[in-house]
């Protein structure tokens, strides 16, 4: 299943629990028996008095998640067009709520996110209560270039970013830096990647019985203060004016035609942010901003259930599976697109997408 879990023995009898994901070959990608190892080992933690606080880390020097496993769902949709497998429906249903339940765990719930923290990864991050970054952190949404869209809670973070950074990063798939993750409220901490090792045993050592939130909190605080020389400079803030001046427009198409013209931009990260754009899904643009609109009047619970509904629907239409084969399958990285015409896609199709479901799986959420 690719999740390992090991306890440590800490003063008093209480344990540490650490949940690594082990797959570091697909760079930790998440699989559904991953989901579920991870969902059941973690309420089982939380029912132990005696585990004291969580650390869910990935193995590998790469990345700490770098998404889902979309290959296999992909796969299926190519073999059955205009449907929603039902490898589908159990994927999502259960990735969301793991994602859900990470944002309510009831004790200490530290994520250690090295290297790349893409999609599903970002999803289980920004569920921790401690989400650690390092200098080898990069962050991002990329399913624009898969024709998916921001899902795993991505409709709830992005849109509570300032200004139209939520907006900028879910049509150009740009990476953030620990920096960028601190400055925007995407991170907590910032250690190097060498201090995991010191973090371990500061929490073996804490006293969980006096005053285990101070304790916790001043250890952090000092191994943060060994990191800080090596904080990277920020890329996005400074950037912040000219993007939301950009994008202070009414229409999604409107938006990709002001993001667009960065393409020969003498800035060298606009301009990739807007070949990326360029090279992705029209459609995954119309969802991007279809969903920030609404995320900012939505409960957490009603984010991943409206998520779920888009996700399903993503894959009864042609770009998902097209996105996944050209980047992920045949790597020809030359997705043909149903609708490559931002002005074109159908209204019907992207209304389609946020339509409410019958007996929905994640109807319980609170």
């Amino acid at each position: 299943m690719n999740v390992t879990f090991e306890e440590r023995a800490s003063l008093h009898g209480y344990r540490i629990g650490i949940a690594s994901l082990d797959a570091p070959a697909s760079l930790n990608a998440l699989s559904l028996p991953m989901i579920d190892a991870l969902q059941d080992r973690l309420r089982a933690w939380a029912e132990d008095a005696d585990i004291a606080c969580v650390l869910l880390r990935g193995n590998g020097s790469k990345a700490f998640c770098a998404g889902g496993d979309v290959v296999q769902l992909a796969k299926k949709c190519l073999a059955s067009p205009g449907e929603a497998p039902e490898l589908a429906e159990r994927f999502f249903a259960r990735e969301y709520r793991l994602d859900h339940y990470l944002h309510t765990y009831p004790k200490p719930l530290i994520c250690w996110a090295h290297g790349h923290v893409l999609g599903g990864g970002m999803g289980l991050l920004q569920g921790a209560g401690i989400r650690i970054v390092t200098p080898s952190s990069r962050l991002a949404m990329p399913e624009i270039s898969i024709g998916l869209f921001p899902d795993v809670g991505g409709s709830h973070f992005l849109s509570r970013l300032p200004g139209k950074l939520g907006l900028f990063f879910g049509l150009t798939a740009s990476p953030l830096n620990a920096r960028d993750a601190l400055d925007l409220n995407l991170a907590d901490r910032f250690l190097l990647d060498t201090q995991q090792d010191a973090l371990i045993d500061g929490l073996i050592q804490l006293n969980w019985r006096e005053q285990p939130d101070l304790q916790l909190h001043s250890l952090l605080k000092a191994l943060e203060q060994q990191a800080r020389s090596e904080l990277p400079a920020a890329q996005w803030l400074p950037r912040r004016e000219r993007l939301d001046a950009l994008l202070d427009q009414a229409t999604l198409p409107l938006s990709w035609q002001a993001l667009a013209s960065l393409e020969n931009d003498e800035d060298a990260l606009l301009a990739k942010a807007a070949k990326t754009m360029l090279g992705g899904s029209p459609l995954t643009g119309h969802l991007v901003w279809g969903q920030i609109r609404r995320a900012r009047h939505l409960s957490l619970a009603q984010v991943f259930q409206m998520e779920y509904g888009m996700s399903l629907n993503c894959c009864r239409h042609p770009e998902f599976a097209e996105g996944v084969r050209a980047r992920l399958i045949d790597k020809d990285h030359a997705p043909h697109w149903h609708w490559p015409d931002v002005n074109q896609v159908p209204e019907q199709v992207i209304a389609a997408h946020f339509a409410p479901l019958d007996d929905h799986p994640l109807a319980d959420l609170a």
